[in-house]
């Protein structure tokens, strides 16, 4: 699969993870450097947020509206926020922005979350933008990888699905 940034286009890693599978399982690390499975969210409405870079404009936009977002979601819903940065940065920025709704984890160390969602741009070494929500049963119910990277998501039709997943 291929997206573009700034026109140009790169190669993503993997094979592109599809709807009605099952979500496979990953590990991240979390800003305290604990590693994090996605099993760890097991009954749980999972909403994955992936993005390049938390110090630029479009991830920091996308970082707070997921945030926000979160604040009208039931405990059943858990957002995580995923990026190769840094642990320590994904902490300084939250700490200095105000995000307390949104799990931020950094695929740096093992790149499991991208080589395994086909979301991991190799040239780069950085993830794709996009989002994928896996339903309680730990099936994948909604994938979008932003075709071009510097461009938000779709918030509207992701919101949609988690709304039918809540109801």
């Amino acid at each position: 699969m291929e997206i573009t940034m700034h026109g140009n286009r790169f190669e993503l890693a993997g094979t592109p993870i599809q709807t009605d599978k099952q979500a496979p399982d990953f590990t991240a690390v979390s800003p305290d450097l604990k590693p994090v499975k996605l099993s760890d969210y097991r009954n749980k409405i999972i909403v994955i947020s992936s993005f390049p870079s938390i110090d630029t404009p479009v991830c920091s936009a996308q970082m707070h509206h997921f945030n926000q977002m979160a604040t009208r979601l039931g405990a059943d819903v858990v957002i995580l926020a995923i990026s190769c940065d840094l642990p320590f940065a994904l902490h300084r920025y939250c700490a200095a922005e105000g995000i307390d709704n949104v799990i931020t984890l950094s695929d740096h160390k093992d790149v499991e979350f991208g080589t395994r969602y086909g979301f991991l741009i190799p040239a780069l070494r950085l993830l794709t933008r996009g989002i994928v929500i896996i339903g309680k049963d730990n099936n994948i119910k909604y994938v979008e990888y932003v075709p071009e990277i510097t461009l938000e998501p779709d918030y509207e039709k992701a919101l949609e699905t988690i709304k039918k997943l809540t109801d």
